[in-house]
């Protein structure tokens, strides 16, 4: 019994789900008379060096909205809608920034990550739904990755777009293969080039010097004004905030080791938002000025007939002139090196994303190069038709339509997150401020109502327009209207069905020397007789991050 007690006060200074791992604990709670004030004087006070400690998640997962599915809607978005869609750029980054530091405090203050928490909450035919989505979002985020690489090689080597696609595979087992030697080394070579192409738009844009005032102009006042304008809005959107980010970036925290006490876990939370505020900062100037120079140099009047042509259906492929006025002759080269550079980034956070997704919702692990290898192949197919048949039109009109499916999948993952982030039974005392909740849920119904009007009137126009006969309009609608419905359905059921499984652990009475201790950032038992970091996933340790 005397064991039992000493275990229940060990806990009670976490409040997480993953709680320290008492096997082999034998120290019972040190009283005040007994307490090592030494050791209480070298706890190690918050600051720039703890902070470095936690760098990496929200950068890693950052990489996501840099990758070949931004471009092609940026590109698109500027030569289309000149800087009219800037707006969306902005709320899509702050959305971003406010649902991926609910990720990683979800993570930080539970010990488990988002898909874990799906399979312990909802029931088993749901579960079984969510992760077939979320494979799905996994399949859509590496789309883009693929015929992104495969520009990029054609550009290059000038090989055919579908030879380009087949080769991403074996892209693919290189760069795990070059993972072995260190994949920090990897991951750095990977942002400098990417921060190249970025460096190259931030120089062709201080060039063309877009006017100032229309640019805060589309930034700060909502419009959807022109043909399209919704449409290339909703793949904006589903390039930036991806559900399959969610889940990662909820797994990605729980590899670093944050101290087992409540100011432990707050310094955590407000490392990984700082963290995510900075990352997602450099990437929303990054999209900023790809729309800029495409709406700036796209818009211009001196344009030749070529350049205008290409400006009039703008895709990764043929987006390299945008850049001459810097690089002149070199801007194909240095473009194309980016554009790969930015497609197997993708890679990285795609693999580990399908990884803790699969191990969350089915308890199953498989080997990262197998893990890819499968997802790839999967995306190669849909990628592998289109080039053949469409050619690079075709390829990067695929690349928006992955971005609108991220973007109506959506819901699948933010929903459950809202709903966990929120509740006492999940977070305990951690859960979201009321401003949080209204925030939050204001602007993801937005979203998803966005969605839902643009799929419930792009398929109604299609099918008054459609040259089709009356009878297979008929058959369609019969058979997709039923799925708006079921879609719809599944929404509102994620919003309402009230959460019931209890996972916040409440923490035991603790005596006062232990209360002391606890608020100096201790759980109780001092460092000297054997406190450990908590919840330190070992299962999760072997993300290449530093520690």
């Amino acid at each position: 019994m005397a064991g039992m007690e000493n275990e229940s006060k060990l806990i009670g200074g976490s409040n997480r789900i993953s709680a320290v791992n008492l096997t082999g604990i034998s120290s019972p709670v040190v009283n005040s008379k007994d307490y090592d004030h030494q050791e209480m004087d070298s706890y190690q006070k918050p600051g720039w060096r703890t902070f470095l400690s936690f760098v990496g998640p929200g950068f890693l997962v950052s990489l996501a909205y840099l990758d070949p599915g931004n471009l092609e809607t940026d590109l698109q978005a500027g030569a289309n809608h000149r800087y009219e869609l800037l707006w969306v750029i902005l709320i899509g980054l702050i959305f971003a920034l406010v649902i991926q530091s609910l990720a990683a405090n979800l993570g930080v203050t539970t010990g488990k990550h988002l898909s874990e928490l799906c399979k312990a909450e909802y029931p088993t035919f749901v579960k079984y739904c969510l992760w077939l989505l979320a494979e799905v979002a996994v399949i859509a985020a590496d789309i883009p990755e693929v015929i992104g690489t495969a520009f990029a090689l054609n550009i290059l080597f000038k090989i055919p777009v579908w030879v380009g696609v087949l080769l991403t595979g074996f892209s693919t087992l290189l760069l795990l293969g070059l993972q072995k030697y260190g994949v920090r080394k990897l991951e750095v070579l990977i942002a400098i080039l990417v921060f190249i192409m970025a460096g190259c738009f931030f120089g062709e844009m201080s060039y063309v010097k877009p006017p100032a005032g229309d640019v805060l102009k589309g930034m700060f006042i909502p419009k959807l004004s022109g043909h399209g304008a919704t449409g290339d809005a909703i793949a904006l959107l589903g390039a930036l905030v991806m559900p399959h980010n969610l889940f990662l970036h909820s797994a990605l925290v729980l590899s670093r080791k944050i101290p087992n006490s409540v100011r432990g876990v707050n310094d955590a939370c407000r490392y990984f938002l700082i963290e995510s505020g900075i990352a997602l900062f450099v990437a929303f100037l990054i999209n900023v000025s790809i729309i800029s120079v495409s709406g700036t140099v796209c818009s211009a009047e001196n344009l030749s007939s070529d350049e205008l042509d290409r400006c009039s259906d703008l895709s990764l492929d043929s987006a390299s002139f945008l850049l001459k006025n810097v690089l002149g002759k070199s801007s194909s080269t240095l473009y194309s090196i980016a554009l790969l550079a930015s497609g197997q980034s993708s890679t990285i956070t795609g693999t580990y994303a399908g990884q803790f997704i699969m191990q969350g919702f089915l308890d199953l692990k498989m080997r990262k190069w197998l893990r890819n290898l499968i997802t790839r192949c999967i995306a190669i197919t849909p990628s592998l038709i289109v080039s053949i048949i469409g050619g690079s039109s075709g390829a990067g009109r695929l690349i928006v339509i992955a971005s609108m499916i991220l973007s109506f999948e959506l819901p699948f993952a933010l929903i459950p997150l809202l709903k966990f982030s929120s509740t006492t039974i999940k977070m305990g005392p951690y859960k979201n401020s009321m401003i949080i909740i209204v925030f939050s849920w204001v602007l993801g119904l937005m979203i998803i109502g966005i969605n839902i009007y643009y799929l419930t009137t792009s398929f109604v126009d299609w099918l008054i327009h459609s040259t089709l006969p009356r009878v297979a309009n008929v058959f369609i609608g019969i058979i997709v209207f039923p799925i708006m419905a079921i879609y719809v359905l599944s929404v509102l059921y994620l919003m309402f069905r009230k959460d019931v499984v209890v996972t916040y652990i409440e923490p035991t009475k603790l005596d006062p020397s232990a209360q002391v201790s606890m608020e100096s950032g201790d759980n109780g038992v001092s460092r000297g007789h054997g406190m450990t970091n908590a919840p330190y996933r070992e299962d999760l340790a072997d993300i290449p991050l530093p520690e």
